[in-house]
């Protein structure tokens, strides 16, 4: 396998890589939690309900200065979608460098069961026993 081939095949995975580390990078240096730096949650302010991602900024700014607790804290969902995440374009890089294609295929089931983990999250946290997952 010739290194340049290498190279090209791993162009893709690591522009993505590139463009999640300027965008953690950016919420890392540019506080949320100072007003006025991103825009308000449209269902949030509409609403006053917490959709699955509120919070989520908040999360990442957290998680990329080493605040676990508090990443967890602001968005718990979030977090594990930074971990699913990296485990994902991890083996996306491994099999292209292999040159091999990956590819995430769900069954419905599955697509499903994310679906409803969604909106069991999004109900729970609006609830008041559920408060504890609200940022």
């Amino acid at each position: 396998m010739a290194p340049r081939a290498v190279a090209k095949r791993l162009l893709v995975p690591a522009a993505v890589l590139g463009t999640v580390a300027a965008a953690f990078a950016y919420v890392g240096t540019v506080d949320p939690n100072e007003p006025g730096h991103y825009p308000v949650c449209p269902l949030l302010r509409l609403t006053g309900v917490l959709c699955p991602g509120c919070g989520g900024l908040r999360s990442a700014h957290a998680f990329i200065t080493g605040d676990l607790g508090a990443a967890l804290g602001a968005n718990a969902l979030a977090v594990i979608g930074y971990v699913v995440f990296a485990a994902g374009w991890l083996a996306w890089t491994v099999a292209s460098a292999r040159g091999r294609s990956w590819r995430i295929e769900l069954r419905s089931s599955q697509l499903w069961a994310v679906g409803a983990l969604l909106v069991v999250f999004t109900v729970v946290r609006n609830l008041p026993f559920g408060a504890w997952l609200a940022p």
